[in-house]
């Protein structure tokens, strides 16, 4: 099956290394370009990163990290646009084998440096004690053998117990042993990193390397994903033009749930939002999001949806073009009854979410789906099995959140989503992804796949965003909500 567009493989080792020969034959007029490319998107991405702690300080201090090839080229190019872009700022230099050991373009990157922020660069063996503002590691790349050698195993123990507000890995941290905040992936994503706790958050740099059409059944998700939304929509367009969601969920016991997707729902482009909900929760959530449509559903006597009112979604169902299951939902029996037979009688493709993510409620009926399990929830549906033979066997699309959140699909593909962070550990995200996928399923109902890949790239970009301006701790998770249009627009 061909992959979805804007996404790109995730390479072996060997793999990584035989593309860039292929890329660049050796050659190192055809290398001295990219290694730019690379030190300056490094720069960039590092800089707005560092907003997530309140950004780089003018007379901000860093520590660099070298090596003898182009890991430490790149990390030195990056050094340089950093002084760049804080005219105050210093940077100690750690040439970790001296410097009559840099390869032709990693001396040619420490010469540039030096020349471009004279008198701020200094060669060092000593760290400040105070610590530094940033650590750049370009010590090894994806070539590394181990083992490491002693001198250079006891500077990176040191680097780890220095005080340091972020650290920086290039392409992949240093031996398995520098300990990274974040990961920078130049060019391609090497298989490794991805599952390294020692990498941190994975920043894919998208350098040219790839088409978008290449194999892969591991595949990173960028925002090119998105773009199609971005654009201009047809004048001649109307509310039906963009899909009609059903929300199906909520009880007096997680009232707010269902109100989040709901939110989401509407920020997603679609046309129109039906929310089935208990009667007695209507009048409080009209109010608060007046444009979704309000359906009262009889209530159990602890609150949640009734069998009785399923005649509420039968009747009305023709008009949806996805339904969302699942926020809110609590687990009674009868409820949970009322929920697989939804699924068995389902004529539109669903997003099954929360409670819902019940094994005989995601097994049954025809219609496809996108299940959207966190740990605790797959391991319940999974049954020891993998992530893509789940998806596989359940015949669905499934998003496994989590610090790096996965989509898989049912031809055994899996993407990997590297945008949000720990901004997202927190109640409500779910629910907002959620409505958010449910309302983009809406606008594509024939393709799950690029419905659930849209909602965790927009969400976690959006995450992303929101932690840049506020910080990752003092931020209710409905602010995001904010921030989807900036990240649906951002280039």
């Amino acid at each position: 099956m061909k992959p979805l567009a804007g996404t790109v493989p995730i390479l072996s080792v060997e793999a990584a290394r035989a593309l860039e020969e292929a890329r660049f034959g050796g050659d190192e007029a055809r290398e001295w370009p990219a290694m730019v490319q690379a030190g300056q998107a490094i720069a960039r991405e590092v800089e707005r990163d560092a907003g997530e702690i309140g950004g780089l300080p003018a007379d901000a201090r860093f520590l660099v990290l070298a090596g003898k090839g182009h890991n430490g080229g790149d990390a030195l190019l990056a050094a340089a646009g950093l002084l760049a872009r804080c005219p105050g700022a210093r940077a100690d230099v750690v040439l970790a084998f001296g410097e009559r050991s840099l390869r032709p373009l990693a001396a040619r990157a420490w010469r540039d440096l030096v020349q471009a922020a004279a008198g701020r660069v200094q060669v060092t063996s000593e760290f400040r004690p105070a610590g530094y503002d940033l650590c750049l590691d370009g010590l090894f790349g994806f070539q590394f053998r181990p083992p490491v050698e002693p001198p250079i195993a006891d500077l990176i123990a040191r680097v780890n117990a220095l005080p340091v507000r972020l650290r920086a890995a290039v392409d992949l941290p240093s031996a398995g042993l520098f300990r990274a905040d974040f990961t920078y992936a130049t060019g391609s994503v090497k298989a490794p990193v991805v599952a390294a706790p020692e990498a941190g958050r994975v920043r894919y740099l998208d350098l040219g390397f790839f088409r978008g059409d290449e194999p892969g059944a591991e595949r990173v998700l960028t925002r090119a994903v998105l773009a199609p939304l971005a654009g201009l929509r047809p004048v001649q367009s109307d509310k039906r033009s963009y899909g009609h969601v059903f929300i199906v969920g909520g009880s007096r016991s997680y009232p707010g749930a269902i109100l989040m997707s709901v939110l989401a729902a509407l920020h997603s482009g679609a046309g129109l939002v039906t929310a089935f909900v208990p009667e007695s929760l209507v009048a409080a959530f009209a109010a608060r999001a007046p444009e979704a449509m309000w359906v009262g559903w009889p209530e159990t006597p602890a609150g949640g949806l009734a069998l009785e009112g399923e005649h509420l979604l039968r009747t009305r169902l023709e008009r949806a073009s996805a339904l969302v299951l699942g926020p809110g939902l609590g687990r009674e029996p009868e409820t949970l009854a009322l929920a697989r037979s939804v699924v068995e009688a389902a004529t539109v493709p669903l997003v099954i979410d929360a409670d819902a993510l019940q094994p005989d409620i995601v097994t049954a009926g025809n219609a496809a789906r996108i299940l959207t399990p966190h740990a605790g929830e797959f391991a319940r549906l999974a049954g020891g099995r993998a992530l893509r033979d789940c998806a596989a066997e359940v015949r669905a699309t499934v998003v496994l959140k989590g610090a790096v959140t996965q989509v898989a699909t049912p031809d055994r593909v899996v993407y990997h989503s590297f945008f949000g962070g720990p901004l997202l550990a927190r109640g409500g995200s779910g629910d907002l992804l959620a409505g958010l996928t449910g309302g983009l399923l809406a606008q594509t109902p024939g393709d799950p796949a690029l419905a659930a890949a849209r909602g965790v790239v927009w969400h976690g970009r959006a995450a992303d965003l929101a932690a840049r301006v506020r910080g990752q701790a003092s931020i209710r998770v409905t602010q995001l909500l904010d921030f989807l249009p900036a990240a649906l627009r951002e280039h």
